[in-house]
């Protein structure tokens, strides 16, 4: 019998194997199997199907293994990856990479193995001697574990001159990266279960054993009692521990032929279960919103509802409601956020009401975590609800009865590299017609592409106007930056507005948030004589100043450099720091308040799930008076005493290229301003600029979303641009600047022969140069009413017969649609 296997790699194409006879009757649609790819690489690959013709011109190679006696991939699962990488024109090699957590996906490793036979026949070098003697006392290591361990240069060239010489051999062998978590358990001994008078006499014999007797008359309680450990009931160690009973208590009974201890798997979710609270009374507007949205998902086609609610009116506690229906129409529901961060504070409000059928999915828990999650989601009994950032839509749902998108404008829902390229919110939409499930998009500045859907009839819609418990939205003023510095009302990067307000507040004893979407200390250094920047080696950019470690860092590659003392163009000691990120302002912070408990959360501090967690937990807590971030404390987080926002900088956002910067400019100071007045009291927000009279600071101080939408739904009708038409960005790729350029224009010429008017460019991207590679880029604008998947093809068969000629070799051509 042949199959069709889909592999990790980003090839488009199914590959075919032989399956042994003495297999055949095991293996099935969406398991795992062990292949040999290439000439000594292995690989799990996925069963696409079953029972295909025998390839022709070549013979295939048989399986090794069958990993999973049932399906690790739904049949569901394997349609929707087969609609991502026709949509987002990938590979389904690439879709299985994106979607499966790395345990599961498994890949040989070379092991090394040195030869006890050899005799050298000429000097060896130092490198070689010490990378023998390393096999030789490490026999079967990798060459991981070998580079590691001596550092240095590459051994690839050392290792294979020792294989010539037939002093080490080398394999491939599948590394299995997930291992059960286990732990110690003690069970009655099989001899005491089954004879009472030996299980007795054994007692007995303790009574000059106190500890030891007391340990057993414990272990018998925690068992349940008699019955129970007679029937086998393990007592984990770890309870024992508790009650202070030592191992070495437990390794004489184990002795004494009482107890026996075995390893019994053990799960690393955390599946507590809690008193579980039932969802809280809403209030009028938030009933009457709830009772909107379910009318909506009961008419037909309006299984997708935006829900337009400002901050802090209680969207959360809708969501609440609505799971709590579906869970009990015993359904499964997705809650997805943009942002890692956001999961910390919900997390805890959700297990509050859902207990232990809550999961949690995330890049910052590990691989094992998130391996079981997924497994558990297979099992008889999932999980009913799973929380998770983008990549939880690729779960393998069974019985998805509810999808909602939390702050559906982010662009954190859209995954840039590496492919595929989708967007989360897009793929939510999609699988209300994979699951028939309803989705719900809930923001308070909608993306103009759900507004669009919503006002044209596609979506149904539903606002929430009022703030929970009629808290008056923040009042927000704008500082003009320019009139300040004119009139020298300004305190290094605080106008004295601002600073009054922090004052005030941190008399009150309330909190302050201040937000600067930028990190590090400087965004760039200038020689003040000769205006020389320091550049990134790798990419076309500033490197950024970190004052903490003294380094300049490239945000794009990471490459570091030191901070020079003299200018390396003009050899003048004029070095000047510009700009400010959130490491300046905590440091002015903390010399304007001295007295105040400062803290920062960015993408430096925060690294970790533990550190973000800790942030959060430690500001909720009171335990910090200011607040200093990026955009991970834009959206979400709810903090009682915080009654002052700072918006350090508008303008930066303002002026980004991007036909997209002023709808983001708005959602962003509307999320931050957000964050303040939430307990009763009115918040203050103060937004310094320079760019007093921009519709977005006008319509943002006036909290009107629709006129900011509005005009630019205006202007990108005229000019066309989504949401009226739709993108797809060709972004050519070479490490020669030329190269790039003649690839990006003969590929553009030849689209513009079947394209036409809709090809623009190429031109360089705002970034130019990117890890050592020149890009060039090419935008093809597609009509609503345009065959989405001929498109496509006619796009990709042109751009593969060109790649196909060997004068492009080395060029790379970079496909995304619908850039967000």
């Amino acid at each position: 019998m042949f199959i069709n296997v889909i592999l990790p790699v980003p090839i488009a194409k199914l590959f075919t194997y032989n399956v042994p006879t003495e297999m055949e009757s095991s293996i099935s649609v969406g398991s795992r199997v062990v292949v040999q790819f290439g000439r000594k690489k292995s690989y799990s690959a996925i069963v696409h199907e079953l029972n295909v013709p025998e390839p022709m011109g070549y013979k295939a190679k048989d399986i090794d293994a069958i990993i999973d006696s049932t399906p690790i991939i739904t049949e569901r699962q394997l349609q929707l990856w087969q609609w991502i990488a026709d949509y987002y024109v990938c590979s389904l090699g690439e879709v299985y990479k994106a979607a499966m957590p790395s345990g599961l996906k498994l890949e040989s490793e070379t092991h090394l193995t040195y030869n006890h036979m050899f005799e050298a026949t000429s000097p060896l070098s130092p490198r070689q001697e010490m990378i023998l003697n390393f096999i030789e006392q490490n026999n079967n290591c990798t060459i991981s574990d070998l580079t590691s361990h001596i550092g240095g240069a590459n051994p690839i060239p050392q290792l294979k001159k020792l294989m010539d010489m037939e002093a080490l051999y080398i394999s491939e062998q599948l590394k299995d990266a997930y291992k059960p978590k286990t732990e110690s358990a003690y069970k009655l001994s099989n001899i005491c279960r089954e004879n009472e008078d030996e299980f007795l006499a054994k007692m007995d014999a303790l009574s000059r054993a106190p500890k030891q007797q007391e340990a057993l008359m414990l272990f018998i309680q925690l068992g349940g009692g008699l019955g129970q450990i007679s029937l086998g009931k393990a007592v984990r160690r770890e309870e024992l521990a508790k009650r202070d009973v030592t191992t070495a208590v437990l390794n004489e009974l184990v002795k004494k032929g009482i107890l026996v201890c075995e390893k019994q798997e053990v799960s690393r979710l955390n599946n507590r279960l809690s008193d579980l609270i039932p969802p809280h009374d809403l209030s009028e507007a938030q009933a009457k919103a709830l009772s909107e949205i379910k009318h909506c998902f009961s008419e037909e086609n309006k299984h997708i509802v935006l829900l337009n609610g400002v901050t802090s009116s209680g969207k959360t506690e809708l969501y609440i409601h609505l799971i709590h229906e579906t869970l009990q129409q015993g359904k499964q529901v997705l809650y997805l956020l943009p942002e890692i961060a956001l999961t910390t504070q919900i997390t805890s409000r959700l297990q509050k009401h859902f207990g232990d059928t809550l999961g949690i999915y995330h890049s910052k828990f590990n691989d094992a975590q998130r391996v079981e999650l997924w497994n558990n989601l297979l099992s008889d009994h999932p999980y009913g609800l799973i929380l998770g950032v983008r990549s939880a839509v690729l779960l393998p749902f069974s019985n998805l009865g509810l999808i909602i998108v939390d702050e559906e404008h982010e662009s954190s829902f859209k995954q840039y590299d590496p492919a595929p390229r989708y967007n989360a919110r897009d793929m939510a939409v999609l699988m209300s017609s994979f699951h028939n499930a309803n989705v719900l998009l809930g923001s308070a500045t909608p993306s103009l592409e759900s507004y669009n859907n919503a006002i044209s009839g596609r979506y149904g819609y539903v606002e929430l106007t009022t703030r929970y418990a009629d808290v008056a939205l923040p009042h927000i003023e704008t500082v003009d930056m320019s009139a300040a510095r004119k009139h020298k009302e300004v305190s290094g990067l605080f106008s004295f507005s601002l600073r009054d307000r922090i004052i005030k507040a941190l008399n009150n004893k309330e909190q302050v948030i201040l937000f600067q979407n930028r990190r590090g200390f400087a965004p760039y250094v200038e020689c003040h004589q000769c205006a020389w920047t320091a550049k990134c080696i790798n990419c076309d950019v500033s490197m950024t100043y970190h004052k903490n470690t003294g380094e300049l860092v490239c945000h794009y590659c990471g490459a570091r450099a030191v901070l020079p003392l003299v200018c390396p163009a003009c050899g003048t000691a004029s070095i000047e720091l510009q700009g400010y990120g959130t490491e300046k302002i905590e440091e002015e912070v903390q010399s304007l308040f001295p007295e105040a408990r400062v803290v920062r959360m960015d993408l430096d501090t925060a690294r970790t799930r533990k550190a973000f967690e800790q942030i959060i937990s430690d500001f909720e807590q009171y335990k910090y008076d200011i607040l200093i971030g990026t955009q991970m404390i834009s959206k979400g987080l709810d903090f009682d005493r915080v009654s002052t926002v700072g918006i350090l900088n508008v303008d930066n956002m303002l002026n980004i290229p991007d036909f997209r910067a002023y709808e983001r400019a708005f959602a962003m100071v509307s999320q931050v301003a957000g964050r303040a007045g939430r307990r009763g009291t009115r918040g203050h927000v103060l937004l310094q600029t320079k760019q007093i009279d921009s519709h977005v600071v006008t319509n943002s101080v006036n909290n009107n979303y629709k006129a900011n939408a509005e005009r630019e739904m205006d202007e990108r009708k005229r000019y066309g641009y989504p949401p009226f038409v739709r993108l797809i960005h060709i972004t050519i790729k070479h490490i020669d600047e030329l190269e790039a350029l003649r690839g990006a224009t003969i590929i553009a010429n030849e689209l513009t022969q079947i394209f036409g008017r809709r090809i623009l460019g190429p031109q360089p991207p705002t970034i130019a140069r990117m890890q050592n590679l020149y890009l060039q880029r090419i935008i093809l604008k597609m009509e609503k009413t345009a065959n989405p998947a001929k498109v496509k093809e006619l796009l990709m068969d042109k751009i593969n017969q060109i790649l196909g000629d060997h004068s492009f070799k080395g060029t790379s051509v970079v496909v995304d649609v619908d850039p967000y």
